[in-house]
């Protein structure tokens, strides 16, 4: 037990790091209430946190690799806990902001990579493939377990209890720091590339707005933009934008002697097959919870606890299957573990489209969810120890940065493209099921076209019904176009998760550089 009591306090520093986006998530309505503002607002401040972990991850890597991964990562705690005191007890929107949004992720910019190096760096061979299964399964439960503690707490008592209760957590970690053994002490003759630092936070911060804004500002035709450029909407062109200068940066850093990030490392086939199977993971992943609690909460009326409650069993299967699957590392490759993960999760998308109905089948429901955790807790359990365990110690602060930016990336993407296609699906079967109902006469086809060409929004059933009950709709048309939505709403979440079906199948073609061997006592350096 001793040699493990380093992975208690990195796993729950992980665990930390992506519980309070979670919670944030669900307690939207409870926070546009106390700030007195719009859901647009909360939206803006949960984005931000997104944007500054993103666009930061690689320079907090390369700041571990400067002044050592140990004293980054207990820096970046102290941050990340004054950001969350800020944060439980902000009178105002703009402090909320400041705490969370800022301080908090920079914060965790600079303690995730520091915290995959540490792991790396206290474990080897199947005791490494171990704890990177305990690292992703605990990453996977904070985001399942958010919806549960923070609906509770929510739905109770106050969401700032959540945030109290982190700085406890924060100064309960620092005090355990003398569980990781002390590492050599860095070289630092290499100075911080400040061009290359701006050009990457600039650039994946542009790439990664205009995709998180993709479902309300519109991909081509404008929805509700803050401005337009040559009358069509700015995303495609914030997107150009932030790649161009990402070209930019990796043109600069070729050409430095200390670069930020040396690209040469992606000429390493097992570390660049990794990185992109952690998009493709954290896309799925997050494309799957963005779809399921609209389902739940919007068609199926629950309120946060209870859709916490239904999401559980994702949190308890990934945790188990990210243990027992870095032990399947004696048995088969991880090559053949994350390909067998694929499948499970293939299974259990295809069995949750199934389940999408007017009334909730509890027992199938859960079920599905069992088994979607059982796919993501074998992907977790291999990735991450494939993608440290490809370069040596020196490297592993800057791979980690590497590492938790494909992992925003791919949040950040699917979030996006899941609303894109939730939206999209549901204005196409909306118009079709209008189209042919001959309960609705022509002109009311009309006005609903009017209304969705100004943008058509996934909310209940029950406030159409409400919107229409006071328009010069007559009744029965009105119910007509009630039925026709629910309808449309349950295509589009059947459609979202069929991309997401699709985006499973299609990252298949990202394992054929991760390890063919099963995992031996040594390091796979």
């Amino acid at each position: 037990m001793y040699r493990w009591r380093a992975l208690i306090v990195l796993g729950t520093a992980q665990f930390l790091m992506v519980l309070d986006a979670a919670v944030m998530n669900v307690s939207i309505s409870q926070l546009v209430e106390d700030f007195h503002t719009e859901v647009t607002a909360i939206q803006a401040v949960i984005t931000l946190y997104t944007l500054v972990m993103a666009a930061f991850m690689i320079t907090g890597g390369k700041l571990g690799d400067m002044f050592g991964r140990r004293r980054m990562f207990i820096t970046g705690l102290v941050i990340y806990g004054v950001g969350s005191a800020l944060t439980a007890v902000a009178p105002t929107l703009w402090v909320l902001t400041l705490g969370w949004s800022v301080i908090e992720g920079l914060g965790a910019a600079l303690v995730l990579p520091a915290l995959a190096a540490l792991v790396a760096g206290a474990y080897h061979g199947r005791e490494r493939a171990v704890a990177y299964g305990v690292i992703g399964g605990l990453a996977g439960a904070g985001i399942a377990v958010g919806p549960l503690l923070g609906g509770w707490l929510t739905t109770y008592l106050t969401w700032r209890l959540v945030f109290a209760g982190e700085v406890v957590l924060v100064v309960a970690i620092v005090a355990l720091m003398r569980w990781i053994a002390p590492e050599p002490a860095p070289e630092r003759h290499a100075p911080l590339d400040l061009v290359g630092t701006v050009l990457s936070v600039v650039g994946l911060a542009l790439m990664v707005l205009a995709v998180l804004q993709s479902g309300t500002w519109g991909w081509l035709q404008p929805r509700n933009p803050p401005f337009t450029v040559l009358g069509y909407s700015p995303t495609l062109f914030a997107l150009a934008l932030g790649a161009v200068i990402m070209w930019v940066f990796c043109w600069w850093e070729q050409r430095q002697e200390y670069p930020l990030v040396r690209l040469s490392l992606f000429g390493i086939p097992v570390l660049r097959s990794g990185l992109l199977m952690l998009f493709s993971q954290n896309l799925v992943l997050l494309g799957l919870f963005f779809v399921i609690p609209l389902y739940l909460q919007v068609v199926q009326s629950l309120d946060a606890f209870q859709t916490g409650l239904r999401l559980l069993p994702v949190s308890i299967t990934m945790l188990v299957a990210s243990l027992g699957g870095s032990r399947l590392g004696r048995f088969a490759a991880p090559r053949t573990v994350v390909r067998i993960g694929l499948l499970v999760l293939l299974i259990a998308t295809v069995w949750l489209i199934g389940t999408i109905k007017p009334s909730l089948d509890d027992v199938s429901f859960a079920l599905a969810m069992a088994l979607l955790g059982l796919g993501m807790g074998l992907l977790a359990s291999q990735l991450g120890n494939v993608v440290q365990s490809s370069v040596g110690g020196a490297d592993r602060s800057e791979v980690g940065g590497l590492q938790y930016t494909a992992q925003n990336l791919g949040s950040s993407v699917g979030t996006a493209l899941s609303g894109a296609i939730l939206i999209g699906a549901l204005a196409t079967a909306f118009t079709n099921d209008i189209a042919d109902n001959p309960q609705i006469s022509a002109d009311v086809r009309q006005e609903a076209g009017i209304r969705m060409e100004a943008g058509i929004k996934f909310i209940p059933a029950d406030q159409v019904a409400a919107a229409l009950a006071t328009s010069t709709v007559p009744p029965d048309q009105a119910a007509a176009l009630v039925d026709s939505y629910r309808r449309a709403q349950l295509d589009g979440l059947k459609a979202a998760l069929l991309a997401v079906a699709v985006i499973t199948v299609a990252a298949a073609a990202f394992t054929g550089k991760l390890p063919a061997e099963r995992t031996t006592e040594q390091t796979a350096a």
